[in-house]
């Protein structure tokens, strides 16, 4: 179990049409650039920090 990494599923269910570049750049940045694409991610604060940033975009589901 110590090789296991925790994962979160990441699942982009708004439109970055009319918001920041930037936030556009985040759901890049976390593999979401279509409509309902689910992305399995490791659970790093940097991945937690990006999906913050973009919360009202996505839906986060534990994967396990």
């Amino acid at each position: 179990m110590a090789g296991k990494k925790k994962t979160v599923r990441v699942t982009q269910t708004g439109s970055p049409i009319g918001r920041p570049k930037s936030q556009r750049a985040t759901l890049v940045g976390l593999g979401l650039n279509k409509m309902h694409r689910t992305r399995e991610l490791e659970d790093t604060p940097a991945v937690r920090g990006m999906i913050d940033k973009v919360h009202h975009l996505v839906r986060v589901d534990s994967a396990e």
